[in-house]
């Protein structure tokens, strides 16, 4: 929402303030398929060069997530505490055996059952059930630093991957500008070619190319960039939950008394996604 807001006030703002500073859109308008071609030509061409298709994907769906923002909301960080706090409670009351059946197969255990948003997420439902899976075939005897280091490194593996899109786009970005100035040269060269015609054409003809450069720096730092930008602020806020549902395994397999291994997991997180108090503990005493 906000992303597509944004976009509407930078096209306001600096097509509108040149129009009422006495510019006029014709030149640009004129210039501005060609230009494009080479510059959006360039960069698509320059993301062929370094990225298999897995990584363009990628990007594509970046910039979709810029757009759509976060997928989880606070209610989600919520229910995350309670399906990992529910699971770490049936091992330590019911034991391994009990729980084997709930990480084998989530998509038929009622436990996960009852959040659907989190089933969908595979690399949740992966975190959370390699790890109890350790515990479970080692009958509890592993030591929970070592499940913490495992669980530290899925983290950070699906991270670096999570994050590629974002680093894509921030490349394009930073490369913009510069394919700009080959648009601008490109069009300099042109009109060099055409040096004997009139300095009303000449004229024109300059300011096209220079209609190059304006959209390089327009579209790295007015839109590609911010687009990096926001990008890795969703991928960020939604790995928040990762590190909910690691923090509750660790803690309770160090033998922490739950309330506290619930309030070090609800703490953790950033404000605007952070339960209150009385939501984590009213739920957990509701269920």
């Amino acid at each position: 929402m906000f992303a597509a807001i944004g976009f509407v006030v930078l096209i306001a703002m600096v097509f509108g303030g040149f129009i009422l500073a006495g510019g006029s859109m014709g030149v640009i308008l004129h210039a501005l398929p060609l230009e494009m071609m080479i510059i959006g030509g360039a960069a698509a061409g320059s993301l062929l060069i370094g990225n298999s298709g897995p990584h363009i994907k990628a990007i594509g769906g970046g910039v979709m997530t810029a757009f759509k923002g976060s997928k989880y909301k606070k209610q989600d960080f919520l229910d995350c505490i309670f399906l990992v706090s529910k699971l770490m409670k049936m091992l330590r009351t019911e034991g391994p055996v009990a729980l084997e059946p709930h990480i084998e197969d989530p998509a038929s255990s009622p436990v996960f059952s009852e959040y659907p948003t989190l089933l969908k997420d595979s690399t949740l439902v992966h975190l959370i059930c390699d790890s109890l899976r350790l515990v479970v075939v080692s009958s509890g005897q592993l030591d929970p630093h070592a499940v913490e280091d495992v669980v530290d490194q899925a983290i950070k593996t699906h991270h670096h991957e999570a994050i590629a899109p974002a680093e894509g786009l921030q490349s394009l970005a930073d490369a913009l500008p510069a394919l700009g100035i080959v648009a601008a040269v490109l069009g300099i060269v042109k009109t060099m070619g055409s040096i004997d015609k009139p300095p009303a054409i000449l004229g024109e003809m300059i300011g096209s190319a220079l209609v190059g450069t304006f959209l390089g720096i327009f579209l790295a730092y007015g839109l590609v960039g911010p687009l990096a930008n926001r990008c890795k602020q969703v991928i960020d806020a939604d790995g928040a939950m990762y590190h909910v549902a690691k923090q509750i395994i660790i803690a309770s397999l160090h033998g922490h008394p739950q309330p506290l291994v619930i309030e070090a997991a609800r703490s953790s997180l950033g404000h605007a996604n952070q339960p209150s108090f009385a939501d984590v503990f009213d739920g957990m005493r509701g269920r």
